[in-house]
């Protein structure tokens, strides 16, 4: 299967999406989300089904689309193939409300004096309805032409659209006051116009409607431009996120530096970055030391400190001294591609509720036509009048145009998903929303995600023939020459406490046990405790117990010894994140049942979940194992979230009904995850839900109020208690109403105490 992103012109209204989706979604094997907000098609097709056969059958059904073109794998934007569209559709968006902000100016000059002059009888003069008629003309015409082209296009497929309401009631109010001047009487020099209140009775060959033809374009002109500038101020988040890489790298080849564009830069390819610049892409710091501002990436405002082997991210700036970095990532598998393309992903989809305001779209308007006409018959019929039957008609075309339930889903989910990247949550689809509201219960993987991952020293104790600093230094001397995790800790607290650590001869690495190596002359012996039985090296009572209590605070105890027995003891264990104990608060002030899930013994994990303040523990869990701890959770009728970070985690994140992967880990545990964090802060998760459940919270008050406008506002229209005027003023309203609503998500903050 191929998954082809296309860029779709002339949709107008969700029932125009929802057409398009329903032709795709005939072809054989096909399967087609059409996103109205951000006017795209995402198409999941078989290989037989070619890209030029998809834009032939949009073609087929009156709009138009666009097939991003191949890039080179160099050249590839951050979405992995898809950014080309991304761009057509935000091209056309704005150009869109360009092109509605001018139609709109002009309609407006010539429509409102119509609207005034026909409100206010006292301004009104001989012919002056010929005026309005002059006036009129053009809006009716050139100002409401985008309603009827879409109109007369929907015809020629037998399909109805918002736009054929629309076009409809200016075409009727217009066409039938053209009658009454030309034809009816209203033309006499003595007739004055004037606006009702409710329909009014009588013959409508007298009546003019001309202040409806031109109220009608200029209120829904208006709202149709306003939706495009909101539509494209909600993807401004995506589109920070897609400029925020470096344009060019200073690339070292033989020695001498050449500044090459982005696109131009390949894996192992070595750059320098300067302070002040952007890390070009994704990499390795081979030379140099800096802090690193990721706050754009990560949200964190913090700058990280790196030096020679660690991972640095493309688009982060280099806020220090000068950094040589091998690239190991680039174009589209750089982690900025990444995020820009989850959040793409995200946006094209559709949440559970938006699925049924598309059906109801979708058979909305032939019911709302057939209604218009229903209504104009039974005034009709109970002999009110053809005024009374046009306007009640007019009415009910305008007032149910559904645009507002279209916008309801998509604006939201732009927002929610674009404020999300900011702060470095990546929501994978709309569909995670529904999980956040349900979730009940989060388990925690301990290492990577409660703890740092890395070992560091906690303590010395010495004997009496030795000092603390001499059995740190010999330590760290050996220790620094093995690469194992708990010989870095000590080697790296050792320079760190001492400076310089002395040189040692004869090193010798002991797997599973320890090292053994002579520094200033002596031979130093480091390792577990079997080592030295094994070795026959005395153990002091005093260390003997410095090893108990290591092993009850869930530590690992190493031993060193010279001249003949052990001297020294140094504690080492996995650090605590300095923000995983507010972070449980927050989840527990959600709402949320925090269990602690890790492979290490009972004694390690129930040390660190006291220190964090859970209560309940999974401890000496294998990975296959967590798979079932979450099925457990689950058969039990807990909602269960999981956040890991590890490859030993995917598994899990993908069983858990919420995955939630920590961005410092693997790619395959991002991968398997609902939601991905960009920054290694447990914080975040409690910020990814509240942000979750606020988006839905958003979507479920949008839909609301378009669902209760049309329904309070259709039975007041048939009844002829709203005039068309009011109607369309009301519609833009609701429509206004629901993007606004949504861009306040732009406002969300974390909350410290929880959502």
């Amino acid at each position: 299967m191929s998954m082809t992103q296309l860029a779709i012109g002339g949709m107008t209204c969700a029932s125009c999406a929802a057409r398009i989706e329903r032709r795709l979604n005939k072809l054989d094997g096909v399967t087609a989300t059409v996103n109205f907000a951000t006017e795209t098609a995402q198409v999941q097709h078989p290989e037989t089904v070619k890209g030029a056969e998809l834009v032939r059958t949009i073609a087929s059904t009156g709009y138009t689309a666009t097939i991003p073109q191949p890039r080179a794998a160099a050249d590839q934007e951050p979405t992995a193939g898809t950014a080309d569209a991304k761009e057509t559709g935000r091209a056309q968006t704005r150009g869109a409300e360009l092109s509605l902000r001018n139609r709109l100016a002009v309609s407006a000059i010539l429509g409102i004096p119509v609207i005034v002059l026909s409100m206010i009888p006292a301004l009104q003069f001989r012919h002056s309805q010929w005026l309005a008629f002059a006036l009129a003309a053009p809006v009716a015409v050139w100002g409401a032409w985008p309603f009827h082209r879409a109109a007369l296009l929907n015809l020629r497929h037998a399909a109805a659209t918002m736009d054929t309401l629309i076009s409809l009631g200016v075409v009727v109010a217009f066409g039938w006051s053209t009658y009454a001047l030309f034809l009816g009487g209203a033309g006499e020099p003595a007739v004055h116009m004037d606006v009702a209140l409710f329909a009014p009775r009588g013959s409508a060959s007298s009546h003019l409607y001309l202040e409806i033809a031109a109220a009608l374009t200029v209120f829904l002109l208006a709202g149709r431009y306003f939706e495009a500038r909101a539509r494209y101020r909600a993807s401004s988040a995506l589109r920070a996120l897609l400029d925020m890489g470096a344009k060019d790298a200073a690339v070292l080849r033989d020695g001498t530096e050449h500044r090459i564009p982005i696109s131009a830069l390949q894996v192992g390819d070595t750059f320098v970055v300067r302070p002040g610049e952007k890390i070009a892409t994704d990499g390795v710091v081979i030379n140099g030391a800096s802090a690193v501002d990721a706050s754009m990436l990560t949200g964190e405002s913090i700058p990280v400190e790196v030096g020679v082997g660690d991972a640095v991210v493309g688009a982060t700036i280099n806020a220090g001294g000068r950094l040589v970095v091998q690239a190991t990532r680039v174009g589209a598998d750089t982690q900025l591609a990444q995020m820009a393309y989850l959040v793409e992903q995200a946006q094209n989809g559709k949440a559970p509720v938006q699925r049924l305001a598309d059906r109801i779209s979708a058979i909305f308007v032939p019911i709302v036509l057939a209604g218009a006409a229903g209504a104009a018959g039974f005034w009709l019929g109970t002999g009110a009048g053809t005024a009374a039957a046009l306007t009640a008609g007019i009415a009910v075309l305008i007032v149910a145009c559904p645009c507002a339930l279209g916008l309801a889903t998509p604006t939201a989910l732009l927002v929610g998903t674009g404020r999300g990247a900011q702060l470095g949550i990546l929501i994978k689809g709309p569909q995670i929303l529904e999980s956040t509201r349900k979730v009940n219960t989060i388990v925690l993987d301990k290492t990577g995600t409660v703890t740092t991952g890395r070992m560091s020293l906690n303590g010395v104790t010495a004997t009496d023939r030795a000092s603390d600093i001499e059995v740190l230094r010999y330590a760290g001397a050996v220790e620094d020459a093995s690469e194992h995790p708990i010989a870095q800790a000590i080697a790296t607290a050792a320079r760190d406490q001492l400076g310089t650590l002395p040189s040692v001869v004869a090193f010798q690495a002991l797997p599973g046990l320890g090292a053994t190596a002579t520094v200033d002359g002596r031979d130093v012996l480091i390792g577990r405790e079997s080592l030295f039985i094994e070795r026959e090296m005395p153990i002091p009572a005093a260390l003997a117990a410095a090893m108990e209590a290591a092993a009850r605070q869930g530590h690992t105890g190493v031993l060193i010894g010279w001249a003949g027995q052990a001297q020294g003891v140094l504690s080492v264990a996995d650090t605590i994140k300095s923000t995983s104990v507010d972070a449980v608060q927050m989840l527990r002030r959600m709402g949320l049942h925090p269990i602690l899930l890790t492979g290490d013994n009972i004694i390690v994990a129930h040390t660190v979940a006291q220190r964090v303040g859970i209560d309940d523990v999974m401890a000496q869990v294998l990975p296959a194992g967590k798979v079932d701890a979450v099925k457990r959770l689950q058969d039990q009728g807990k909602v269960v979230a999981m956040v890991g970070d590890g490859v030993n985690d995917a598994a899990a994140l993908a069983q858990a009904d919420l995955g939630i992967a920590m961005g410092t880990g693997t790619d395959v545990a991002m991968h398997a995850a609902d939601l991905t964090l960009v920054r290694g802060d447990l914080r975040a998760a409690a910020d990814a839900i509240a942000l979750s459940r606020r988006t839905l919270r958003t979507i479920k008050g949008n839909l609301f109020w378009a669902f209760a406008y049309n329904t309070a506002a259709l039975p007041l229209a048939a009844a002829g208690m709203v005039t068309p005027i009011l109607a369309a003023a009301a519609m833009v309203f609701s429509s206004i109403f629901v993007v606004t609503n949504s861009l306040r998500l732009f406002r969300f903050t974390p909350d410290q105490k929880g959502q």
